[in-house]
């Protein structure tokens, strides 16, 4: 079921008497979620993608915009007739029922010819938890589970309604780092095998990137880029989104473009042919430095961060955006000094160029100094 969200725009009222003006928490978001698909919407809070997903489901109702689930138009049809199913960060369980009661719960309510029996209703429950690997939990209460237990029963939940469209609110924000790792990975296995569009909110770029066929990265409300993640990664159409993908963050720096060199302080770092004279923004993702005694990009050593099968070496650099910058290199290439003066050669394919005034991406193919 593809999902069409045609120039949708949500406001709220101004949030006191001081304030004047409506508050847009969505702005013109146009796009296509492709049938059986799993889309992350990534952004830092505040961004609009729990707004966005509000708005898909029904508990919001839009500005201005429509909302299509294939060809029908379901902007103005009430939640529960648009056959969504929704897992919220908290999990939203009844304590007082057992895992089986949890799930079935959805379909006690239903009436007429989907009224299920309830030899039918547990048939129907078996079949998603075995799905989301908890059968053999189903006389359990919450209380007697892990986090990431409960979570599948949530799942489990929402799917049990067969569903026409997934919607995940920040799912797995309450898990320690291991469970979260585990139960985003059990997330795509359950979206690829029911093949249902998925809808998956987070403000975790790793989350958002491992699991995702597409990411939409918001801002304020409006889309900054949509794309597979590894092509968002490499190609970022402007500065927030290069800072906002990657772990490490891309390091910034002040830098100038003169005689078709790309000047990172007084050193010249890369040919720019093509490209305008003037200040320039320049990205480099931690993984983009060679260690090299004759790089053309010096920095002061500060320390080394050994982090099993790769090092981080941390220095810093006057020209640099935060003064520090991190290099990540190949733990087989670990430098036997820990101070002094440190050389980089850049991958060109990892630096980035954009404007100062507008953050911008400005289009290049930059050159080692090296060819012709």
């Amino acid at each position: 079921m593809k999902i069409v969200l045609q120039h949708l725009t949500k406001r709220f009222p101004a949030r006191s008497r001081k304030s004047r003006g409506e508050v847009t928490a969505v702005n013109d978001f146009d796009f296509e979620i492709p049938d059986g698909k799993l889309v992350g919407l990534l952004g830092p809070s505040g961004c609009g993608k729990s707004t966005t997903l509000n708005l898909i489901c029904g508990l919001l109702a839009p500005t201005e915009g429509k909302i299509f689930f294939g060809d029908d138009d379901v902007t103005k049809l009430a939640p529960e007739n648009r056959g969504v199913g929704l897992v919220f960060q908290n999990y939203a369980l009844y304590p007082h029922l057992t895992v089986q009661k949890n799930i079935t719960f959805p379909l006690e309510n239903l009436k007429g010819a989907q009224k299920l029996s309830k030899e039918e209703m547990k048939e129907r429950a078996y079949k998603v938890a075995k799905l989301v690997q908890i059968e053999e939990l189903m006389d359990r209460r919450p209380k007697e589970l892990s986090g990431g237990q409960q979570q599948r029963v949530a799942i489990a939940r929402a799917l049990v309604k067969m569903p026409r469209v997934l919607l995940l609110d920040e799912p797995l924000s309450n898990l320690d780092a291991r469970l979260r790792l585990k139960t985003r990975e059990e997330i795509r296995r359950i979206q690829q095998e029911t093949q249902i569009t998925t809808v998956f909110v987070t403000h975790d770029q790793d989350e958002a990137m491992s699991i995702s066929d597409l990411i939409v990265v918001m801002k304020d409300g409006i889309i900054q880029q949509i794309g597979a993640p590894q092509e968002v990664y490499d190609n970022p159409s402007n500065l927030f989104v290069a800072k906002f993908l990657g772990t490490p963050p891309i390091n910034v720096f002040s830098g100038n473009i003169r005689d078709s060199r790309l000047y990172i302080g007084d050193e010249a770092v890369l040919k720019t042919p093509g490209i305008t004279a003037g200040e320039v923004l320049v990205g480099i993702r931690p993984e983009g430095f060679l260690l090299s005694e004759n790089g053309a990009l010096s920095c002061a050593l500060t320390r080394l961060e050994v982090m099993g099968r790769d090092v981080s070496v941390i220095s810093t650099n006057p020209a640099c955006e935060n003064g520090t910058l991190r290099a990540i290199i190949n733990a087989e290439k670990t430098p036997s000094f820990s101070a002094g003066t440190v050389h980089f050669s850049l991958k060109p394919k990892k630096v980035f160029l954009f404007r100062k005034e507008t953050g911008e991406r400005i289009e290049c193919n930059p050159i080692p100094l090296a060819e012709v």
